[in-house]
């Protein structure tokens, strides 16, 4: 075979390798059409691992749900406030009640925003508490929050926090779903998810929650202290009303009581002994800034006036 013969027949094999490499890179081509909303070319071992993802067809045939961030609106039910002798709007004027929570609000809003040495840290925060159960503390947390609700350039927070028997709902004759126990529970749930804004403007609630059989454990862990930080950092002009359980029914009385800057405590007249008063008060003196409020008086018209509260402090 001559020389040319040879560099034929070598050009011949060597067009047949090529021809080989077009049509591979051809169907190669072919291939990655037909899965290009797989994302692109990651090479042969990662693209084959990409195409067989459950995760990935999951994204494709589910798109991920958006979680709404935004807090729900309720209605109150007026007919259900006036059953449980909340007062609101056109009755609140000439009440003496509503008189007397005005004159109690001014004292704890005096201390909630001071400056200077008198500033209290937290101060804005508010725990409502009493001895045992049934002395009036929720009535006196939603009519307070009411109350301070009605201010002009303020927002008020109302915290159901007694969880065993989370009452505020009830007394405002709304529903809810989601609240405090779960959003310290699930650090994934933002508070805003659990925040019920209600019809009156500068009034929102935040729930109980679900009951849990370590609610006192997650109350006094990190995380609530990390919430009710935030909430007093965040929101400088909110007051936050927490209705905490009665102090001799719970132990979650005295963990709530570390985070807030002040306490009203309410004594219900001719019932509260003074010796499970002194042993409520021991469990809660880390928080010294604890003004009473006598509920349920007797009195003789006319001979009264707005004598329900007393404003010292206890140390």
């Amino acid at each position: 075979m001559s020389l040319i013969e040879k560099a034929a027949e070598k050009l011949r094999k060597s067009e047949s390798l090529v021809e080989r490499a077009a049509e591979k890179l051809e169907k190669s081509h072919t291939i990655k059409s037909e899965d290009a909303d797989l994302g692109p070319d990651l090479g042969p071992d990662l693209e084959m691992e990409k195409r067989s993802s459950p995760i990935l067809k999951t994204h494709q045939s589910e798109p991920l749900k958006k979680t709404s961030k935004h807090s729900a609106t309720v209605e109150l039910n007026y007919d259900v406030l006036h059953q449980n002798n909340i007062l609101i709007d056109d009755h609140i004027e000439n009440s003496v009640t509503a008189e007397e929570f005005r004159i109690i609000k001014r004292s704890l809003l005096l201390n909630a925003f001071s400056k200077g040495d008198s500033a209290i840290k937290n101060g804005n925060i508010l725990l409502v508490t009493s001895t045992q159960p049934d002395e009036g503390k929720t009535f006196c947390a939603v009519s307070l929050a009411l109350s301070m609700a009605a201010e002009r350039d303020l927002t008020v927070l109302l915290v159901d926090a007694d969880v065993a028997k989370p009452d505020v709902m009830n007394t405002l004759g709304v529903k809810g779903n989601k609240g405090l126990i779960d959003v310290i529970e699930n650090k994934d749930m933002d508070l805003s998810e659990c925040l019920l804004r209600t019809n009156i403007p500068n009034l929102t609630i935040l729930p109980a929650g679900k009951k849990h059989k370590l609610t006192t454990e997650l109350l006094a862990s990190e995380r609530m202290g990390d919430i009710i930080d935030e909430i007093a950092r965040r929101y400088h002009d909110r007051i936050i009303i927490i209705d905490s359980p009665p102090v001799l029914a719970s132990s979650a009385a005295s963990v709530l009581a570390l985070h807030v800057g002040q306490i009203l405590y309410v004594v219900e007249a001719e019932r509260t002994r003074e010796e499970e008063l002194n042993d409520a008060l021991k469990m809660i003196e880390n928080c010294k800034n604890i003004n009473f409020l006598l509920n349920k008086t007797r009195f003789t018209a006319g001979k009264k006036k707005f004598g329900s509260y007393y404003g010292y402090g206890y140390n």
